[in-house]
């Protein structure tokens, strides 16, 4: 035989032996946890390392917590307060294994919770750090408080408790009349929560132009329960908290988790420990609201007796002062009146005087120039088709009549001279 044959159990138990001998010790490892099942008291994951910049899985393989070890899994909760899921980094400490049955994984004795909740943090602070680079981070919290909430846009997940906490005061302003809600549901945990957000918000802003005629709510609420910290730390991502940053309409939040931040907090215009303490904020608002517009109708009615009286006061003042002012102006102008009467009565005279005169003088000039005096100094009177004419233009056809101061001439007309040619 050329070269020596192996069945393939005898390869991979070699292959064991090597793998035992090299890595007999524990060593520490980072991984992201693509995939965990329990079963059994066991738990099955399969781990992963990706490029930084694309996320392209360059390694993987199966990691296994039995039974025995998973105490190791409640340590890891209890001091980082994360439930140990799918999606987190962590620095694990594992044993190579490999068998000739079941492949190669690995065997996990120990986790750092330390740095799963660092890299949670580190991922946190980037976000913030982009956030305020880009004049984002306080973008939402400069805009003013509604003077009147009438409608808010709530966004929230379906049947959640938070949300029914909530519901249970917003549902008895809605029916006082004082505040409508309009409700659009997201999913609040796993890689799809950030999406799920932005896909709801965005979706319900679009029908709200459509029912609302363009017109924003007064408010934005994003509202959850409370959870585990890592189910929290899906929330904090860039482009969802870049998209809230830029509305411009206020957005208040109730994430449900009273130690721990999300990004959430960070941007919001203002930010509640519980979904019920949104509620209590709303309703407080509008109450703090009302209490103003009374106190402020209270004080405008104050002002305004105080200005009545004032105005009252003055008016009567006035009205004396116009009674002698007018007094004094009928008293004046009754004189100039009679003044002004003895001077119209003398010119009004000397007036009548001269028109006399001149109707005299303009009756005598029209007893001069009555048809019968002219036509007396012999002139006459032409007229063509029985109407009297002034110009040789008027002449229609060729009879003229000429009256005279003793009768008419009947002539006709042979020639015409015009005396501009």
């Amino acid at each position: 035989m050329p070269d020596q044959q192996l069945s393939l159990t005898e390869y991979l138990s070699a292959i064991k032996e090597v793998i035992q001998i090299s890595f007999d010790e524990a060593v520490w490892v980072k991984a992201e946890i693509r995939n965990l099942s329990v079963k059994g008291g066991h738990y099955y994951l399969e781990l992963a390392e990706k490029e930084e910049d694309t996320d392209k899985v360059i390694a993987s393989c199966r990691a296994t917590i039995w039974k025995h070890t998973s105490k190791i899994v409640l340590r890891f909760q209890r001091e980082s307060g994360i439930e140990l899921s799918k999606d987190l980094n962590v620095l694990i400490k594992v044993k190579a294994r490999f068998d000739p049955q079941y492949g190669f994984s690995l065997n996990i004795e120990d986790i750092d919770s330390s740095f799963t909740l660092g890299d949670i943090a580190k991922r946190y602070q980037q976000i913030v750090a982009r956030l305020t680079e880009e004049g984002l981070i306080n973008k939402n919290k400069l805009l003013p408080v509604p003077f009147d909430i009438q409608n808010v846009l709530v966004i929230a997940p379906q049947n959640a408790a938070g949300l029914g906490d909530f519901k249970k005061d917003a549902d008895a302003l809605d029916k006082a009349g004082v505040c409508h809600f309009v409700y659009h549901s997201a999913t609040f945990q796993g890689n799809t929560a950030a999406v799920s957000i932005i896909e709801s918000l965005s979706s319900g802003l679009r029908q709200w132009v459509k029912d609302y005629d363009g017109t924003p709510p007064d408010l934005i609420v994003i509202i959850r329960g409370g959870g585990a910290v890592n189910d929290l730390a899906y929330l904090n991502d860039y482009d969802l908290a870049a998209l809230l940053c830029k509305r411009t309409v206020p957005i208040w939040v109730g994430i449900g988790h009273e130690k721990d931040r999300t990004i959430l907090d960070e941007i919001a215009h203002r930010s509640f420990d519980t979904p019920s303490k949104v509620i209590a904020g709303i309703r407080n608002q509008i109450a703090d609201r009302a209490q103003e517009v009374i106190t402020f109708i209270q004080s405008i009615k104050l002002l305004s007796q105080h200005h009545i009286a004032n105005y009252q006061n003055k008016n009567e003042q006035l009205i004396g002062t116009i009674k002698t002012v007018v007094q004094n102006q009928i008293s004046m102008a009754t004189k100039n009146l009679e003044l002004m009467k003895g001077t119209t009565h003398y010119f009004a005279q000397q007036q009548i005087k001269i028109a006399n005169s001149n109707v005299e003088s303009l009756m005598r000039e029209t007893l001069l120039q009555n048809p019968r005096n002219v036509l007396a100094k012999g002139y006459g009177i032409v007229r063509s088709n029985g109407k009297a004419i002034r110009s040789i233009h008027q002449i229609s056809g060729t009879d003229i009549s000429i009256e005279m101061q003793d009768g008419q001439i009947q002539a006709t007309v042979n020639k015409v001279i015009d005396n501009d040619q």
